[in-house]
């Protein structure tokens, strides 16, 4: 018997693709979600029924049979920081073999911009959300609250009652980097910065910190909160040059910046780290190739995503995480730019 659409939207319909694969509807809808107990020879049948039938999933239908959405929203700062993808991917790589539909918002640095994002997305009714840090507009703290959908902070820590966060201290990163320039014998310090988001400003202050308890002044701040790139470094450094050349240690809040104050450094000659110790922040894939090697402080970007979307599958199972801040820490790399 030939399948005919739905009579009612001229769809193919779950029905007709359980059908066809000879399977009942649940084994049907769990195979085509990716969850991995459904036996790997009835998915393939269940697939290729839904190709041949150009079947296409109706979440919105699904949420109303069941009552629950199988959608988690992920707010992200960045799409173009290979940082956030890294972390998406792990993201991905726990949820959906476990039949969850990930929505991606990327609100660009921009608090607007994410708020506008939990308003719309909550309107699909997403059973969770992982966001990055806790730095938000107040109406966006508000429609989270008021939605009741299980959260966790990413790449950020806080220690309280409710919350569930998983990242590392960016200010103790920060101080890491200090004490590390301090070591090298270095006394006219810098702190290089753009985007000036949450997290930029918190490895700004905890390096401003041990700084002053190694009884120096503070370091010198040049900072924009222009959009971070290897273009933006290498000015940001001319200026640096220009404005105090007798500077010999220099922490940039990303390697995207420092990656462009090493070009230019080539560029003019300026010997690194003879003349200038430069550190990076990220580890960023290249930083370990560039001339002379990049030191940075590796994040762990993936382990973050991978323990957030654990920590929210917890909290959909009903239980909280054993560590409810979880502290995955940071590490200095240490190369020959410093």
């Amino acid at each position: 018997m030939k399948d005919r659409p739905s009579r009612a939207t001229g769809r193919p319909t779950l029905a007709q693709v359980a059908a066809r694969a000879g399977v009942s509807q649940i084994t049907a809808s769990r195979a085509l979600r990716s969850i991995a107990t459904v036996d790997p020879q009835l998915a393939t049948r269940v697939h290729d029924a839904a190709k041949a039938l150009a079947y296409v999933t109706n979440p919105a239908a699904r949420t109303l049979a069941s009552a629950r959405s199988q959608s988690i929203l992920v707010l992200i700062p960045a799409l173009s920081n290979h940082l956030f993808i890294e972390t998406l991917e792990a993201i991905q790589d726990v949820l959906r073999p476990r039949g969850f539909e990930v929505l991606i918002g990327n609100y660009h640095y921009r608090q607007d911009e994410e708020e506008e994002l939990i308003r719309n997305y909550l309107s699909f009714q997403p059973c969770g959300i992982l966001l990055t840090g806790f730095n938000r507009s107040e109406t966006a703290a508000r429609l989270l609250a008021n939605a009741g959908v299980p959260c966790v902070y990413m790449m950020e820590l806080r220690q309280e009652e409710g919350i569930v966060c998983v990242g590392f201290s960016q200010e103790a990163a920060g101080a890491k980097v200090a004490e590390h320039l301090l070591s090298r014998g270095r006394r006219k310090l810098a702190f290089v910065g753009a985007q000036l988001d949450a997290r930029v400003l918190q490895r700004r202050d905890g390096y401003q910190q041990a700084i002053v308890r190694a009884g120096l002044p503070p370091a010198l701040e040049i900072m924009t909160p222009e959009p971070s790139s290897v273009e933006l470094g290498g000015d940001l450094f001319n200026r640096l040059l220009m404005e105090h050349p007798d500077t010999d240690g220099v922490f940039f809040c990303n390697d995207d910046l420092a990656f462009g104050a090493s070009f230019e450094a080539l560029r003019r000659g300026v010997a690194i780290p003879e003349q200038i110790s430069m550190v990076g922040f990220n580890d960023l894939p290249g930083a370990g190739q560039m001339v002379p090697r990049l030191t940075s402080v590796r994040t762990p970007r993936a382990t973050i995503g991978q323990h957030a979307a654990s920590s929210l599958l917890s909290l959909l199972n009903g239980r909280t995480p054993e560590t409810p801040a979880l502290d995955l820490g940071f590490e200095l790399v240490v190369r020959e730019s410093s």
